[in-house]
This record gives C-alpha cells, sequence and structure tokens, in this order.
C-alpha cells in the first residue's frame, strides 16, 4: 500500500513552502534546461523577474495552493529568448527555493505564461502557478 496523507497534512506541507522560501519571494523565468536541483547555479538568461507579494501564495486547501494574484505581470521583459524553466528565490534573489518547467496557457507545465516566445520589454504574464501537494 502507498502512503496516504490527510487533506490536512498535505495543505499543511504545502503552507510550509510559503513560510520556507519568506515574504517578498522572486520568480524569474529563464531560457533553457533547468538545472540538476535547486542547489545548482543558475542556467539560461533571465527573461522576466516578478517580484511576488509579501503573501505571495493563498492558504493551501484540498490539497493544492494557488499563488496569489495570477495573473501576475513583469511589464517589461529583461531579455529575449525561449523560456524554459522558472526559479523561485528567496527575497534576496540569489537563494533558490523552487523550480520547474514553464509552458504557454495549456500547455500542462509547472508554470504557464501567455507566450513562451520573450521578447525584450514585452509584457510577460504568468496565467497559471498552482503546486499540487502527493500521497492523496
Amino acid at each position: 500500500m502507498a502512503i496516504q496523507l490527510s487533506t490536512a497534512v498535505r495543505n499543511a506541507r504545502l503552507d510550509a513552502i510559503e513560510t520556507a522560501v519568506g515574504v517578498s519571494a522572486i520568480a524569474k523565468i529563464r531560457s533553457g534546461a533547468a538545472p540538476a536541483n535547486c542547489a545548482a547555479a543558475d542556467s539560461g538568461t533571465v527573461l522576466a523577474s516578478f517580484s511576488l507579494a509579501s503573501d505571495w501564495a493563498a492558504g493551501a486547501s484540498s490539497g493544492s495552493k494557488s499563488f496569489s494574484g495570477t495573473p501576475i505581470q513583469d511589464g517589461s521583459a529583461d531579455n529575449t529568448g525561449a523560456a524554459g524553466h522558472f526559479r523561485l528565490y528567496a527575497s534576496d534573489g540569489t537563494t533558490c527555493h523552487m523550480q520547474g518547467s514553464v509552458t504557454a496557457i495549456g500547455g500542462g507545465g509547472d508554470m504557464e505564461i501567455d507566450n513562451t516566445s520573450i521578447n525584450s520589454g514585452q509584457t510577460v504574464q504568468i496565467t497559471s502557478w498552482v503546486l499540487t501537494d502527493g500521497n492523496a
């Protein structure tokens, strides 16, 4: 039998992510493949940066956690390139706590954005970003 967790435990694990990352986190969409893990050095070029609200993720419910304020917008992309992955940093902008895939709307990535082909200066919008805890 696989391990099963109550919804309350799954919600607590998800809420612990926001606590560990801290307030005013920063999300960056980068080009290319993600590094092997969060401890590895950044890879690719920063295409867009998002300063998240101090309470950047709504309280977990039913084993999932949505990011507050979606859509979240960067009014002026930093560079031109194809979105490959995202990294979530503490407010210092350098301590990585999470990384994942980026796709266009409906693409099924860990984070979905309005357009994965980013041009410097364009508006980039996160349209969906939800974490779901396993072991239901």
